[in-house]
């Protein structure tokens, strides 16, 4: 069976990458101009497409009633290393790539999906360092973006210590999930990190703050998508229902 709904590739020159990037929007088979839409950005657009299965979700959810109005729009990356550039919170690109997203993919949806609630109605979803991505810019840009899924985010010292001293998270909607057997990953530059421990760290500091705030432990859990997958319904029913 075909998706029902509609894939619209937009492609536009960023100033502050200096590089030609495309923006894959899904939206509802029942989309009409005349309604209002809350918008997901999900970083590692073409992973959550394909392995995440975002379209055929979203088609199911909206065909029981079971989300909001919703649209997706997918950003990608040029390989893995370009991806830890622009992700990670040390990466050479990822102040540009914040500034791409935040100043200029908002400008250009907000073009074709005038926003009727702001910040309320703009969610960041990602997955391990496109999770960590979504975070530290919600912290940095919380009036752009109200909400935010993380599935197994990196997290480092840099990370908690920026959301520890962050002064906006009671605006903030933070859905966050880290599997019980995230203890040895390998990352991109072929070590090895515990990624469950300084997660429960964040949750910590999250459970203390004033964000209103989901926390799931996934049961056998790995930093993988076949977890990552078999939490969408969830994560999109809890944000967006």
């Amino acid at each position: 069976m075909g998706r029902k709904g509609s894939m619209i590739e937009k492609h536009m020159n960023s100033n502050y990458l200096d590089e030609k990037m495309t923006l894959l929007i899904y939206q509802p088979e029942s989309y009409s101009p005349m309604d209002n839409y809350h918008l997901c950005i999900m970083q590692d657009g073409n992973d959550y497409y394909q392995l995440g299965r975002i379209a055929t979700l979203s088609d199911r959810l909206h065909d029981n009633n079971e989300i909001m109005n919703t649209i997706f729009v997918g950003i990608h990356y040029k390989n893995k290393y370009d991806r830890r550039e622009k992700y990670h919170p040390n990466g050479k690109e990822n102040e540009a790539y914040i500034q791409f997203l935040s100043r200029e993919v908002v400008s250009l949806l907000d073009d074709i999906y005038p926003p009727y609630n702001l910040a309320q109605t703009r969610t960041l979803l990602g997955d391990s360092l496109a999770g960590t991505l979504a975070l530290m810019t919600a912290i940095r840009y919380p009036n752009t973006f109200g909400n935010v899924i993380l599935q197994s985010p990196y997290v480092d010292s840099s990370v908690l210590q920026v959301t520890e001293s962050a002064q906006s998270l009671d605006t903030l909607t933070i859905y966050h999930i880290i599997g019980e057997k995230e203890t040895a990953v390998t990352m991109t530059n072929g070590e090895t990190m515990d990624f469950l421990t300084p997660n429960r760290e964040l949750h910590n500091i999250l459970t203390n703050s004033n964000a209103s705030y989901e926390y799931y432990e996934l049961e056998g859990g790995e930093h993988t998508w076949k977890y990552w997958q078999k939490n969408m319904k969830h994560a999109l029913t809890s944000m967006f229902n």
